[in-house]
């Protein structure tokens, strides 16, 4: 693996050589704070892992579960995985601790960074009330197991497709109207 020093110049680092970097830390999850979860953005998350305890670990792993749950607090700490040091959260899920790797703050994108277009207008009464109205309709209780993807579902169907020799035609979408009213679309979408 090489490492980029500047234009051009290389370091090359062998596999052993970098897992060495990582020290005796490389399998452990250093704890460096307890946290509120509430104050933890969901933009710093990237994926979850379950833990378990580890040889000779139960009765440890059982007590700071216990005590995350207790405290309502969430253990944020360092881990080292596939040669890199990756910021975690560590809480309590069920009857298991779950481990939250985390985005740096410096690989968060701030929205001030973005080139987006500004708003040219405020929505107007009855806009707002429409969509109030919109979300109002659609309020449900988050239940993960109610969602699947459905594209992934749509891929694996034209792929089972093509292996039976199927030939696959592609359409292109319909071009959809913009409608030039939104508090009309809105209503549109309630009815």
């Amino acid at each position: 693996m090489g490492y980029e020093l500047s234009s051009g110049d290389y370091v090359e680092l062998s596999k052993d050589e970098i897992a060495a970097a990582a020290g005796e830390n490389a399998k452990l999850i250093d704890v460096e704070h307890f946290v509120a979860g509430e104050d933890i953005d969901a933009i710093f998350y990237d994926k979850t892992y379950y833990l378990g305890a580890g040889d000779d670990g139960e009765d440890a792993f059982r007590l700071l579960r216990k005590a995350l749950e207790q405290s309502g607090k969430v253990a944020i700490g360092r881990w080292v995985f596939h040669d890199r040091e990756r910021l975690v959260a560590v809480r309590p899920l069920d009857d298991v601790l779950a481990m939250g790797t985390l985005n740096f703050h410096d690989e968060v994108v701030e929205p001030d960074d973005l080139d987006l277009p500004s708003p040219q207008k405020n929505p107007t009464k009855r806009e707002l009330e429409m969509a109030g109205k919109l979300v109002k309709s659609l309020e449900a209780k988050f239940e993960p197991h109610k969602y699947s993807d459905s594209y992934r579902d749509a891929v694996l169907a034209v792929v089972e497709r093509k292996r039976k020799g199927e030939e696959i035609s592609v359409e292109a979408p319909e071009p959809k109207d913009e409608p030039d009213d939104l508090a009309a679309a809105l209503e549109a979408s309630l009815g």
